[in-house]
């Protein structure tokens, strides 16, 4: 053996590595699963940031309902009569 590294890495000139369909075939189908991944991933994300943006206009409203209230004196409500 002259300089062969393995018997299986020793390709000649007659000799080519041919590419299975059966793999061509996977890496397109696990490609394709990735970027239908990658989609739903940017889909999720951007749902969150909406909800996210969603809770900050709700406590921006509730705040500013709670506001008025604030300069309300001490003790307004606390005798509140809620049986009739």
């Amino acid at each position: 053996m002259t300089g062969v590294i393995h018997p299986s890495l020793n390709f000649s000139s007659d000799h080519t590595a041919a590419m299975d369909p059966t793999s061509l075939i996977a890496a397109f189908v696990g490609a394709q699963t990735g970027m239908i991944e990658l989609a739903v991933a940017a889909r999720l994300a951007q749902m969150n940031a909406d909800q996210g943006a969603a809770v900050t206009q709700l406590v921006d409203a509730a705040q500013q309902s709670i506001d008025p209230l604030a300069n309300l004196a001490a003790g307004i409500g606390t005798n509140l009569n809620v049986s009739a």
